[in-house]
């Protein structure tokens, strides 16, 4: 959510923690206290793969081999395919120092722990995506989300609506200022090795992201839904409009799930990795070499989820099309768009899918 999020908006529902609370209170086999609007169809109702086996897994990908000469040229090829076939990795050794995360961590789980009262003092407000709520409800009758956000803008620092940032606890802004320091240097670098690995100067993704382009950070609380977890969904199937997503696992539930061959894996976070996906702007940019995947987040019976995404946005107003360097031998794959137009139309519906993007592809 970029400088667009800041004149879009969403329509105010209940909080789901709240809400959460209530339902939770009632024993699996009572009356269904959960509102008809959060009931989806039964999100099993598709194959679901599990995690654990590693044939199964998103690919793992370690910093420390990109940057060593010794192995970066086969790490650059692994980072390629996986950005390629799964659209989705975990980074390990990413170098963001165990005590940024750990302190980010902390404050995120103290912020949702706070009375309603206290969480609303950075509440939404009419026409903006920022501040604490839910994203994405167009109208009075649609399916929601069983989840809720805190979403701000962290980047450029002279962008930020203070707002919406909390008070509470008082640590929490040094915290996501030096956390997204530091992960916003590693979404840099990933960028430079995505280019290098398809043969391109390393600057031509990296300096699309730069200066003044925006990075926000949202974080995601799942409460725990006893009667109904497999009829509810955290965030519904959706590809990220951004170029780059970095997502820490705030604890050790998960919940992630991404859609491959039309079946959903479950991913299992390693401790301490990033889980890094590729969105709607980097599929354009590289023709179609990255892949903009669907991905969901289910529900757990008895146990919240917590998780930080971090996102990489475009320069303002930015045209967005396939660059030069991606499209030697290859066929225009995709139109290319204003990307302030592209966020307004990502924001004036439901979260559907690659609907988005799938509009951009040129008929081969």
């Amino acid at each position: 959510m970029a400088q667009t999020a800041r004149e879009a908006g969403s329509l105010p529902v209940t909080n789901v923690q709240v809400l959460a609370e209530t339902c939770n209170s009632k024993r699996v086999g009572d009356d269904l206290q959960v509102p008809e609007r959060y009931l989806t169809k039964d999100p099993n109702a598709e194959e679901i793969v599990a995690g654990g086996d590693s044939n199964c897994a998103i690919p793992i990908i370690d910093l420390n081999r990109l940057v060593d000469p010794r192995s970066s040229s086969s790490e650059c090829a692994k980072l390629v395919s996986a950005c390629h076939d799964w659209g989705f990795f975990q980074l390990i050794n990413h170098r963001v120092a165990d005590r940024v995360i750990g302190n980010l961590k902390s404050d995120v789980v103290e912020f949702f722990k706070q009375p309603l009262e206290d969480k609303e003092e950075c509440a939404q407000r009419p026409g903006s995506l920022e501040g604490y709520g839910q994203a994405f409800v167009v109208s009075e009758d649609q399916k929601l989300d069983w989840g809720d956000m805190l979403y701000i803008q962290v980047q450029p620092s002279e962008s930020r609506d203070l707002r919406f940032w909390p008070t509470r606890p008082p640590s929490f802004r040094n915290s996501v200022d030096a956390y997204s320091l530091e992960a916003i240097e590693v979404g840099y670098r990933l960028l430079e090795f995505m280019a290098m690995g398809v043969g391109a100067e390393p600057a031509s993704l990296r300096g699309a992201f730069q200066g003044q382009a925006a990075q926000g950070m949202r974080a995601n609380y799942y409460p725990a839904c006893r009667q109904a977890a497999d009829r509810v969904l955290g965030i519904s199937p959706h590809t990220d409009a951004n170029g780059l997503t970095l997502l820490l696992q705030i604890n050790d539930v998960h919940g992630l799930q991404v859609k491959k061959d039309g079946k959903w894996f479950a991913v299992e976070a390693m401790d301490g990795a990033f889980i890094v996906n590729v969105g709607d702007t980097l599929e354009i940019m590289s023709n179609g070499k990255f892949t903009s995947v669907e991905h969901r987040a289910v529900i757990h019976p008895t146990k919240e989820r917590i998780s930080v995404a971090l996102f990489f946005f475009p320069l303002p107003n930015m045209i967005v099309g396939p660059l030069p360097e991606f499209m030697r031998g290859d066929k225009l794959r995709y139109r290319s768009t204003n990307y302030q137009d592209y966020l307004k139309q990502f924001y004036a519906g439901k979260l559907d899918g690659r609907k988005q993007v799938e509009k951009l592809k040129l008929e081969q």
